[in-house]
């Protein structure tokens, strides 16, 4: 039976088990589970759900883009999102290495399970924020803060609620459970 994790990536954690170059927290800070592998990444400066498992398929379909896996984020934005700005990201925007497919852009409320985060965003009294939940199914390097970007609303803090089915629940930055692989997998 193959181990599946959900983990809440606290801001500034690598998304790797080692960093002997520069000794930065990494993953081995928090998962004491051998033979695990991320499914994908989340950038340092990244928080919420990162899924992993000792399945190399599984890991496969969640990671690689053409299988177009959906992966809900919270970003905290500078400014003011407009209509125009949310109907650019629900075309899609065109990024330097091409357009990127069509997101689910939604401007919302601050999450109420939201926790602090250490150290605290810049904060500047003349420019307001909001939060954006996006669903995107492609995963480019840094997507979300360039799409966001992209239509004037800088990213000043990025969540990862879900990836696929899997949620982040009440897990805390730093914590991870177990969960059920999905059925119907192939090896």
């Amino acid at each position: 039976m193959p181990r599946l994790l959900l983990f809440n990536k606290p801001y500034d954690v690598l998304t790797q088990f080692t960093d002997r170059e520069h000794g930065r927290a990494t993953l081995a800070d928090y998962i004491p589970v051998p033979g695990v592998y991320a499914a994908g990444r989340l950038d340092r400066d990244s928080e919420g759900l990162l899924v992993l498992s000792d399945d190399g398929a599984l890991i496969a379909r969640v990671a690689q883009p053409q299988n177009k896996m959906p992966k809900v984020y919270y970003t905290q934005v500078e400014g003011t999102p407009s209509e125009q700005a949310l109907d650019s990201l629900r075309r899609g925007v065109t990024l330097k290495d091409g357009p990127t497919l069509p997101a689910r852009a939604e401007w919302v409320a601050e999450p109420d399970w939201l926790w602090p985060r250490d150290p605290p965003i810049r904060w500047r009294a003349s420019i307001p924020t909001a939060w954006l939940r996006l669903t995107l199914r492609e995963g480019r390097n840094r997507q979300v803060r360039r799409m966001s970007a992209a239509v004037g609303l800088p990213t000043l803090r990025l969540i990862r609620w879900a990836v696929g089915d899997w949620t982040l629940g009440d897990l805390q930055p730093g914590q991870w459970k177990e969960a059920a692989a999905p059925s119907g997998r192939r090896r």
